[in-house]
């Protein structure tokens, strides 16, 4: 599994579009371990972009603190599926947290 995690100053961001890089993580399901990790930064935010570059790198879910729901439809759309909502740590840990069915969510902090 591969999942990207917006970053800014090294934690998840609070909203995705806004973000200084992304945490691209490949994970195993199975063994619930971390495989690797990788910070790549994001083409300038536009509409529609992002999913397509986060699906063309391969990603196959995003964790996001707020997220939109237009957003969140078009990560669909790329076959990306969206966890919102996800409390601010390091990518590590949320990844972590995720893989441990212990990651804490609460509101998507995003309202359009």
């Amino acid at each position: 599994m591969r999942i990207a995690i917006p970053v800014t100053e090294g934690k998840l961001s609070e909203h995705f579009g806004h973000c200084e890089q992304f945490a691209i993580i490949d994970a195993d399901i199975d063994s619930k371990e971390i495989k690797s990790q990788q910070l790549v930064t994001p083409p300038p935010h536009e509409p529609g972009v992002l999913p397509k570059w986060l699906h063309g790198m391969g990603v196959n879910m995003i964790i996001s603190s707020g997220m939109g729901q237009r957003a969140q439809q078009l990560f669909a759309q790329n076959q990306i599926d969206v966890v919102v909502g996800a409390l601010v740590d390091t990518p590590q840990q949320v990844v972590e947290s995720y893989l441990n069915g212990a990651l804490q969510t609460g509101d998507n902090i995003c309202d359009h």
